[in-house]
């Protein structure tokens, strides 16, 4: 089994390194740029598991180490092994 996360800052987080991006795509022309934000995007495989199973697995890692739950969201998609 496959699973994507997708970890962002919750709303109302200053976003430093998207405020960064949004000021050099400005200095590059893209002056209609606005409103950047930047997160985290993490693949991960699992041994075949339930989805309940592995969605209780994925949001235990997710509030223990691959976000910060004070700061940050996170979105969990599964999906099959790639082959």
């Amino acid at each position: 089994m496959k699973a994507k996360i997708t970890v962002t800052l919750r709303n109302g987080i200053l976003d430093t390194q998207g405020k960064a991006v949004e000021h050099a795509l400005h200095s590059l022309g893209f002056t209609d740029v606005r409103g950047v934000r930047i997160g985290k995007y993490i693949e991960i495989e699992m041994d075949e598991k339930t989805d309940e199973t592995a969605k209780k697995e994925l949001n235990e890692m997710c509030g223990k180490l691959l976000s910060n739950p004070v700061m940050e969201n996170f979105e969990i998609l599964l999906g099959e092994k790639e082959n």
